[in-house]
């Protein structure tokens, strides 16, 4: 029984990883998401720890190339998106940060 136990266990965290498209290697200096900008509810930017505010495509971009860290890109509907690489904690991930409107950088 604890066999089956273990495995659960290691399915719960290996399937939100497989959900991920790309998971890109961070660079030393890269930033974390610390808002979502939102329009009607809907998550269009990402606000970032220096204060820039990227829309969701120059998020995405940015993570590829190793600038934001703490995030794959998942693909939804043919659109790609960022997602918090899971790692047990609920406190930082994307849908616990604050949520911000517009894309006007500060």
């Amino acid at each position: 029984m604890e066999n089956i136990n273990t495995n659960q266990a290691n399915i719960s965290s290996v399937l939100p990883m497989m959900a991920l498209s790309d998971i890109p290697e961070s660079k030393p200096d890269a930033k974390e998401i610390v808002a979502l900008v939102k329009e009607s509810g809907k998550v269009t930017g990402y606000k970032l720890s220096d204060g820039h505010i990227l829309n969701k495509e120059e998020g995405v971009e940015a993570a590829k190339q190793g600038d934001i860290k703490g995030v794959g890109v998942a693909t939804r509907n043919g659109s790609e998106y960022l997602k918090s690489l899971p790692d047990g904690r609920e406190d930082n991930n994307l849908s616990s940060l604050p949520s911000v409107t517009g894309l006007h950088e500060s």
